[in-house]
């Protein structure tokens, strides 16, 4: 008998702790829900000026540039900026940088990119091929300042 009463009074105070626990619980988060909703809440309407910020193209900056060392279809020394865009080279109108006297160059030739790490060339499926510094370009490959970068006859010298 003492033993059963026991048992009983031992599981009444696991109840008791187990309803105060759950309502403490309960109040941590009426307590944490109401604190957010005192908090200012931020807009989601734009004034114009701030629609204007936010929809403005971003200003192009020079991350480097090409110098034309040699070329039948560019003048010497001519520097060409490479941007946050793409620029393109070959003979098409279309490209960024045209060399239509250039025979040996094909319409769409090697593409410039600038990534965080760095100017990438990436030869478009050329005919002739594109070269850095003598070696043909495979894949996608990080200039260097001063590499030396052949399209057709044309030769162009990376500079940061």
């Amino acid at each position: 008998m003492i033993a059963s009463s026991q048992v009983e009074s031992t599981l009444l105070v696991l109840k008791i702790a187990f309803v105060v626990l759950l309502y403490l619980f309960i109040w941590r988060i009426v307590r944490s829900a109401a604190r957010d909703l005192r908090l200012p809440q931020e807009s989601m309407i734009l004034s114009p000026q701030q629609a204007s910020v936010l929809l403005a193209q971003p200003v192009a900056r020079e991350l480097g540039r090409l110098v034309v060392v040699a070329s039948p279809a560019l003048s010497g020394g001519k520097r060409i900026t490479i941007d946050t865009s793409a620029l393109t080279v070959g003979r098409a109108g279309g490209n960024d940088v045209s060399i239509e006297a250039d025979e040996f160059a094909s319409s769409r030739h090697a593409r410039f990119e600038a990534r965080r790490d760095g100017i990438y060339l990436e030869d478009l499926g050329s005919t002739n091929g594109t070269f850095v510094n003598g070696e043909r370009v495979t894949r996608e490959r990080r200039l260097v300042p001063g590499d030396l970068i052949r399209i057709g006859e044309t030769d162009l010298r990376f500079e940061p």
